[in-house]
């Protein structure tokens, strides 16, 4: 990986860290769409840790079926991003510098201010963009991180995930997101937005979850 062709790119939404706010389906960034599932994968500290491994592998990502490519993490000190504590406050970062973790075929963790391209069809809905990482959170109890759009998308958003062993032993991955309509199709029909959605939605579950477990949060 050479750090020397990194891009500042900026994401192209003003709602930074909004999939973090527990009202986000109520309240969504103005034209957004907002969705948000979470599903019970399993029980127990080698399921979470097993879970949140393969989330920041950008397990996710791929096993819905998209190429994840061009993975550029922030160059220098580990930019620390954006975190929120239960109430949708701002917090100070759950880790502000690590070493840069790879996977088995050299392809960077997902980090602060990494960038990356994905590129695929789902259902015959595209799905490529240009993406930034917002925040990462590595707790003992919680794993996860979230999404931007910099472009080359349908739409225009951010989407979280995260991987939570809750104190009944219960392991739950939830995911949030809100979609604005950037192309004219998706702009002229907004059902679209909710139908990609929904298919994002499933790819996750499938990917982390052999289980495909009890729906709701």
């Amino acid at each position: 990986m050479r750090r020397g062709t990194f891009r500042d790119e900026t994401v192209d939404y003003a709602a930074v860290g909004a999939t973090q706010a527990n009202d986000l389906l109520q309240y969504p960034p103005e034209r957004s769409i907002p969705a948000a599932e979470a599903w019970r994968i399993g029980s127990g500290e080698e399921r979470f840790r097993t879970a949140g491994d393969a989330l920041l592998a950008w397990g996710a990502l791929k096993g819905a079926g998209l190429k994840v490519t061009d993975v550029r993490p922030a160059p220098g000190p580990m930019y620390s991003g954006v975190s929120f504590d239960a109430e949708g406050n701002a917090i100070a970062p759950s880790r502000l510098e690590a070493d840069q973790r790879y996977d088995a075929e050299g392809t960077p963790y997902a980090g602060p201010g990494t960038t990356l391209r994905v590129q695929g069809r789902l259902s015959g809905m595209r799905a490529d963009a240009e993406l930034r990482v917002i925040f990462v959170i590595e707790e003992a109890r919680r794993v996860g991180f979230a999404l931007g759009t910099v472009g080359g998308s349908v739409v225009s958003g951010e989407e979280s995930f995260m991987i939570e062993w809750r104190d009944n032993d219960e392991v739950w991955f939830t995911v949030k997101a809100f979609d604005r309509p950037v192309s004219l199709l998706y702009r002229a029909f907004r059902g679209c937005v909710r139908r990609r959605r929904r298919v994002l939605f499933d790819g996750y579950l499938r990917a982390i979850s052999p289980l495909f477990a009890t729906p709701g949060a």
